[in-house]
């Protein structure tokens, strides 16, 4: 983690960029709602803003807080750094994931503003079956792989990019639509709009959540191995203060004695 920067700092990162992102997605939900009548339009056009969106924000804050806006991936990325004394600590979890709650909270509330919609209407949209929970475990199960695996590999550095796609690829494999992120399934279900989720609906997604984030840390241990303890993981991406060394410059060789001159 990036020692440097306050944890109050990283945490009010967590805070803002989840509300972005639920902002995002709720207030993309909305727009394409009232565009079109067309579902296949409106998800395109929801999960198109959710890609550019979140790819933005990881790039952005990345550097801050390692850019989760996830409590499975603080909490993945946590237990896989349980072993190398890396990743997030105790008090890095216990700021992140209520920061990530009330960030996605404050998110819907605020896309409900934008469009003049009721500030807090619980969303009358079920979503309790159990083919909606299985893809919630396969989506959640492949966001920890990728995050995780990233970091394995020593790409990280792709995770804006790649990690944005796979939400936007996973919006249309999965039949949840890929929430996988218990925090922005809380915070959607304040708002009822299309992207909305009953709050009764809400448990359920949050045990398959975790589920998946189960099953992710066992893909990447299978696919990728334990790490040695001097190989960190950083998830999402790279956000410690660790410079390059710079590179040795050769040694000047001695000029002759009869060329060296004396300043007056």
């Amino acid at each position: 983690m990036n020692a440097s920067v306050p944890l109050a700092r990283r945490a009010a990162a967590e805070a803002v960029g989840t509300a972005a992102l639920v902002a995002v997605v709720v207030g993309s939900g909305i727009q394409a709602s009232e565009l079109t009548r067309d579902i296949g339009v409106q998800l395109l056009a929801n999960s198109l803003a959710t890609v550019f969106g979140l790819g933005v924000l990881i790039a952005l804050l990345g550097p801050v807080s390692g850019a989760h806006f996830n409590p499975v991936v603080t909490l993945a990325a946590w237990f896989a750094g349980l072993r190398t004394a890396d990743g997030p600590g105790p008090r890095e979890v216990a700021a992140y994931v209520p920061a990530q709650v009330a960030g996605a909270i404050a998110g819907a509330v605020l896309a409900d503003a934008m469009f003049a919609r009721p500030l807090v209407h619980w969303s009358a949209h079920d979503r309790s079956a159990g083919h909606l929970w299985l893809g919630e475990v396969v989506a959640t199960a492949g966001l920890v792989w990728l995050v995780l695996g990233l970091a394995r590999a020593g790409r990280a550095q792709l995770a804006p990019v790649a990690v944005a796609s796979y939400i936007g690829a996973a919006y249309w494999f999965t039949s949840s639509t890929s929430f996988a992120n218990p925090a922005v399934t809380i915070g959607r279900a304040f708002t009822d709009t299309f992207a909305g989720i009953a709050p009764s609906s809400v448990a359920p997604f949050l045990a398959a959540q975790l589920a998946g984030a189960g099953l992710g840390l066992v893909l990447v241990a299978v696919t990728f191995g334990r790490p040695t303890p001097t190989a960190g993981d950083e998830a999402v991406v790279p956000h410690g203060d660790r410079q390059l060394p710079s590179p040795a410059r050769p040694a000047r060789p001695a000029r002759p004695a009869e060329e060296s001159t004396v300043s007056s």
